[in-house]
């Protein structure tokens, strides 16, 4: 694309658009999938789960898309359903019940419309240095899925790593690789969602598609609130899930300044206090829609980088697309036949790129001073270190466990701590003067 920021034409903005939702998709379809196997939901809820899902997905983009004077980030930004919230979720619903899980996630999304003004007061305390790493670890953390998915999605079936999955995976990146070097203008811009097509297609010979999901979804689906039963109030259960919303706005804010690096925008506390807003209220819509809480996807930073379209016209057509899905289970089933392997592929070539972004802010640092060198070394360490080893902290618990076994809070929680220690709060800093740090 010559001029990233331009309008485009309305069909290469709705294929753009079609390749963020494709980035998102198994992602944010894995989080109800989880859950409500896990909590033996037929299959007339699993449905409706999954649909409103999509439905609200695009719902809570438009919140973030859409700036108002009390919500909305304002960048091109595609929220999706919280990965983090997978295992608490299921404990909460075991122990207490549906209802519970919900109005524990409306509580949650309450506390973050509350607190968002006095969290984005924070943005002094991620200076380039903590940007940097907590970006990088993003990426790196992301390609285990990526290549837990090239190998067939689930560990243990009996076809994970088979030759079949890894070539698929294989040519899917060859292909996105060819496009990217070879193609030009709107053709490189669209070569992940190119890679997912052909790689789709290639997998077909060999029998690795279904359309079996397309058939047996219905035509059309209205979302209804409190459909899966009326929520119920557990302070121990809402406690837990404002830890969760608090480790998915950390990592928001850590998505935020890299899209804002991306489309060369400055990020003010008001801007972060909208973003943080937008999320509260996309977490209380999913109470209410009978679903779970919607943080921002860091995958599709990556789309954004390697298409180089930085304009937020294709996050809106994705928003509808979404929401058209949502609606139309039977086309949102569509996705659904795309093989793990060729999602990995995708994932690999897209969440790399998240981890050299981290890396290109980084090279903006000044590394020579020992201050940013131990800041960014030590926190980039412990955050891969724990999320290879989480039983390090299993005699913690589990509420600390919760939070201290996810590899991107602790980064950064220590690139915070580390940054002020080594290199003092903020104010004493100064604070406006971060981006040269």
């Amino acid at each position: 694309m010559e001029n990233p920021t331009k309008p485009l034409p309305k069909v290469q903005a709705l294929l753009l658009g079609l390749q963020h939702v494709l980035a998102m998709y198994a992602g944010s379809v894995l989080v109800p999938l989880l859950i409500g196997t896990a909590l033996h939901f037929s299959a007339t809820q699993l449905a409706y789960l999954i649909s409103v899902d999509i439905f609200c997905t695009g719902l809570a983009t438009l919140l973030q898309l859409k700036q108002t004077p009390v919500t909305g980030i304002a960048l091109p930004v595609v929220l999706g359903s919280s990965i983090q919230a997978v295992s608490p979720l299921i404990n909460i619903g075991s122990a207490l019940g549906y209802g519970a899980m919900y109005g524990a996630t409306i509580v949650a999304g309450l506390f973050v419309v509350l607190v968002a003004g006095s969290f984005s007061r924070l943005r002094g305390f991620f200076p380039p240095v903590v940007t940097g790493s907590l970006i990088t670890v993003i990426g790196l953390s992301l390609t285990p899925i990526a290549l837990q998915n090239w190998g067939g999605g689930t560990t243990t079936a009996r076809s994970f790593g088979s030759y079949q999955n890894l070539m698929i995976g294989l040519i899917t990146i060859m292909i996105t690789l060819i496009l990217m070097k070879f193609a030009k203008g709107f053709l490189k811009a669209i070569s992940i969602l190119l890679g997912i097509v052909l790689g789709t297609i290639f997998s077909a010979f060999f029998g690795a598609v279904s359309l079996k999901p397309v058939g047996n979804a219905a035509w059309f689906h209205l979302p209804t609130p409190f459909f899966l039963g009326m929520p119920t109030f557990s302070w121990s259960a809402s406690l837990t899930m404002i830890v969760i919303v608090l480790t998915a706005m950390i990592e928001a804010t850590g998505v935020y300044f890299a899209l804002a690096e991306i489309t060369g925008q400055n990020l003010s506390q008001k801007d972060l206090a909208r973003g943080y807003r937008a999320e509260g209220l996309a977490a209380i819509l999913s109470g209410i829609f009978n679903t779970f809480p919607y943080s921002t996807f860091s995958q599709n930073v990556a789309v954004i980088r390697l298409s180089g379209v930085k304009t937020k016209q294709p996050i809106y057509y994705a928003a509808c697309l979404l929401l058209v899905l949502g609606l139309l289970p039977k086309f949102g089933a569509l996705a659904t036949i795309i093989p793990s392997a060729v999602l990995g592929g995708a994932m690999m070539v897209m969440f790399s790129t998240i981890a050299i972004q981290g890396v290109q802010i980084l090279g903006k640092v000044d590394l020579t001073k020992e201050g940013n060198l131990l800041t960014a070394g030590l926190s980039i360490g412990a955050g891969l270190s724990i999320g290879a080893v989480p039983t390090f902290l299993n005699q913690f618990p589990e509420a600390f466990k919760l939070i201290l076994t996810n590899g991107v809070v602790v980064t950064t929680i220590i690139a915070v701590l580390l940054n002020i220690f080594l290199n003092g709060c903020p104010d004493n800093n100064q604070k406006n003067k971060t981006n040269r740090q």
